[in-house]
């Protein structure tokens, strides 16, 4: 796997990989994870002890909006891609303590044959975690746990006290074109909790801020 860079976004524990394609008059191919390299890579230290026990494919269609979801007992980091068509990727902190708390932010993850990369964003357990697709999409994610009924939950994109100031002002945009006019998102979703609702919870306290993790 040829890991070309890493970005930090706006909160700094979620990041971006990106990872080359070789091409030629054939099309192209990717080495799109190795585990020795995500161990070993001076890029990577975040990744050193993740190990991915789950692997998803989900296909959406145009306009669709998901999340924001999370999960405890265990523990659940994402490692998702686009495998074809425009992703929105949004993450929102639920860290309480945390110096960005209730903060969102957005990553415009389009895929397309013609680019020499392809990328990964790194959502580590600690965040919620939903998309927004503008196009019909497939994504792909490796999990850092086995998904666990009855210890999950979800924050509503829509809630009112999510705080987009971190955000892309242009994605927070597009975002907002979708979900506020879409059908294509569960009532579990649309209903979910707000940020208040979730910090007074008791479980909440699954998710607290260690200073320097």
């Amino acid at each position: 796997m040829k890991i070309l860079s890493v970005e930090q976004l706006e909160i700094p524990d979620i990041k971006v990989i990106r990872f080359a394609r070789f091409s030629d008059e054939r099309g192209y191919f990717a080495e799109h994870f190795r585990r020795d390299d995500f161990e070993t890579n001076p890029l990577t230290p975040f990744m050193a002890g993740v190990e991915f026990v789950q692997t998803n494919e989900s296909f959406s269609r145009a306009w669709t909006v998901r999340g924001l979801h999370f999960q405890w007992n265990p523990y659940m980091g994402k490692l998702v891609r686009t495998l074809q068509g425009r992703m929105i990727d949004l993450v929102l902190d639920i860290r309480k303590g945390s110096p960005t708390f209730g903060k969102a932010i957005a990553y415009d993850m389009p895929s397309a044959r013609s680019e020499d990369f392809n990328e990964w964003i790194w959502v580590p357990p600690g965040f919620a975690h939903g998309n927004a697709f503008s196009e019909d999409t497939s994504i792909e994610y490796f999990c850092s746990g086995q998904y666990s009924p009855g210890n999950e939950a979800g924050i509503s994109p829509l809630a009112e006290d999510i705080d987009w100031s971190l955000c892309d002002q242009g994605l927070k945009r597009v975002f907002y074109e979708i979900a506020s006019s879409t059908r294509l998102m569960t009532d579990k979703d649309r209903n979910g909790l707000s940020v208040s609702a979730w910090e007074k919870d008791e479980r909440s306290n699954n998710f607290l801020y260690a200073e320097g993790s």
